[in-house]
Order: structure tokens, then C-alpha cells, then sequence
């Protein structure tokens, strides 16, 4: 059964990914399960500076997924590559560093300072985060994003992925500028705009008032998302990889983003309530694919029938 995927450059052994903010820096999951099964791992977002994120409650789960507005809380990236990177790239997955520029004048920075480190497989281009100040201004116009991307793509020689935000009118347009600024691959999507209410005491749950809503309930939105970016692309001649993220929790779930047209995917916030979710999925893909009569993964890619 062949399950391995390519990325622009990066060839992956099979098409799941852990996305970032939701596996830590990996080293946590240890005791879980054997990382080097994962296709790649994406460690939480990092900044320029040290970011102390936002006031708590920061979190609070809902019917069907999980709010957020953790306003990426990280420790920068000279601590990130000092303390972080050289233990992620002994785990024996490609390390995807994912990073969040403030400005174009960031990516410059982010160039240099991660300029020929070892370890680093790609960068993940955050310009999708909701739950900070400005942290999706540059992934909700496609000027913008097109002048982000250029820039990063002019200080960086690592294959680049953009992530991109759902909480736009036409996503395909989004993306369209990414690649036309350089991106390798595009993700999608972030999380989607929401908020949660106590309404006895009148307050919002979360202290950021709206957060990032993730899991179950984003799945249909994400899948829509992958397919309207691949229409696009497609029409336009592109070859560009879509990686599909939001609600994935099982093999079909796996399976329905491929058809969609995406190349690979991340798992989030299931590994939150399930810290053995991608092993299993990674059981499950083979059997299933087998019993479907498909021995090669790259046989479903876009072949949703419309």
C-alpha cells in the first residue's frame, strides 16, 4: 500500500500531518505512541518575541468542538530553535516550523534566523490566527497576503506553506494570491470566528470574548474550503498541494479531504480528547483503503465526482 505523498520538495511516508497548537512540541506524546509514524509534525506557532497570549478562561469546549483564544502564547524563536527544534528533529518525522510575522519586515528576520538550521523541513506562514491583534489581516485580503508571502518567499529558500483563515468571503481568492506570492502549498483552514455565553451571569466564557472554534462542528466548512481552493487552482493550471485541516478524527474523515482534492492533511483538536487518534488512523487508512481497492493513496486526490 503506497500512503506516501509529496509536498512541493517534501516527501512525506503517508498524508497526516499533527497540526500546530495542538500536539505541543511533541515531546509530550512520548509516552503516547511512536512519533516516527506521523507523516509531519508541526510544533506550535512561534513569534518573533516571546508572546504571553491572552487572559484566561482561554479555552471552553461546545457542542460539537472546541473555542480557543490562546493568542499564540509562545517563548519566541531563538528559544524555539535553541531548546525546541534540536529535540523535534531527532523524533524522525519532517519538522514543518510554523510561524506567525507580524510584518512583512518579520519575514526577513524569520529568513535569517532560520536560514540553513538543520531540522527545519518547511515553514508553515500562519497569517490565519483569529485570537490575536492583526493576526489575520494579512490572510483576509489577497493584497496583502500576496505581499506577506512575497516577502517571506524572498527571505527563505525552505519550501513554504501558507495557512489560511475560513473566516473570509471567497477563500479561493485568498489562496490564489498565496501561490501568486510564492507559497509551495497552502493549508486550510484555521479556525472559524465564534464565541460561547454564560448567559446566567451575562459574561462571555472566554475572556477574549470570541475565539477560534475548532473540531466536529468545522469539518463540512473545512471540506468546502479544500474543495473550492483545488477548483481554483485547477482552473488555473496550478499543481499546488492543498493540506486539509478542521474536524479530521478518522480514516474516512482522512479519506473525504483527499478526494476533496487535498493532498495531505493535520489533525488537530482530536488529539486533545484522543492522544492516540493519529496511530489509529494510521491503522485504519491501509485496511481501508484495501478494502475499497486502491493500493496507491494518490489514486483518490481529487476525484470527487460533481
Amino acid at each position: 500500500m503506497n500512503l506516501n505523498v509529496n509536498i512541493g520538495t517534501l516527501t512525506l511516508q503517508n498524508p497526516v500531518m499533527v497540526a500546530s497548537g495542538t500536539f505541543g512540541y511533541a515531546k509530550e506524546m512520548l509516552p503516547v505512541f511512536d512519533l516516527s509514524q506521523i507523516g509531519a509534525i508541526i510544533p506550535k506557532t512561534v513569534t518573533m518575541t516571546p508572546r504571553e497570549g491572552n487572559k484566561p478562561p482561554r479555552t471552553v469546549e461546545t457542542t460539537a468542538g472546541l473555542l480557543n483564544a490562546i493568542g499564540l502564547d509562545n517563548d519566541g524563536i531563538d528559544r524555539f530553535l535553541a531548546e525546541k527544534l534540536p529535540d523535534l528533529a531527532g523524533y524522525g518525522p519532517p519538522v514543518i516550523v510554523s510561524i506567525a510575522a507580524k510584518s512583512p519586515d518579520e519575514c526577513d528576520l524569520f529568513g535569517e534566523k532560520l536560514h540553513a538550521v538543520p531540522g527545519v523541513a518547511a515553514i508553515e506562514l500562519n497569517i490565519s490566527c483569529p485570537n490575536v491583534s492583526g493576526g489575520t489581516d494579512y490572510g483576509t485580503d489577497p493584497e496583502l497576503c500576496r505581499t506577506m508571502v512575497r516577502r517571506m518567499r524572498d527571505a527563505t529558500e525552505h519550501l513554504l506553506i501558507v495557512k489560511l483563515t475560513p473566516n473570509v468571503t471567497r477563500i479561493a481568492d485568498i489562496a490564489l494570491a498565496a501561490v501568486d506570492g510564492g507559497a509551495d502549498a497552502v493549508s486550510a483552514i484555521n479556525t472559524c470566528l465564534g464565541m460561547a455565553i454564560d448567559w446566567r451571569n451575562r459574561r462571555p466564557r472566554l475572556a477574549n470574548i470570541v475565539g477560534g472554534l475548532s473540531g466536529p462542528a468545522i469539518k463540512p466548512i473545512a471540506l468546502r474550503c479544500v474543495y473550492q481552493i483545488c477548483q481554483a487552482f485547477r482552473t488555473r493550471g496550478l499543481k499546488t498541494p492543498v493540506i486539509g485541516i478542521g474536524g479530521i478524527a478518522s480514516a474516512d474523515d482522512v479519506l473525504e479531504f483527499l478526494v476533496a482534492g487535498a493532498t495531505a492533511v493535520q489533525v488537530g483538536t482530536a488529539n486533545f480528547y484522543n492522544p492516540t487518534i493519529v496511530p489509529q488512523i494510521l491503522e485504519q487508512l491501509p485496511q481501508l483503503l484495501h478494502e475499497n481497492g486502491v493500493s496507491d493513496i494518490h489514486e483518490l486526490i481529487g476525484t470527487l465526482k460533481c
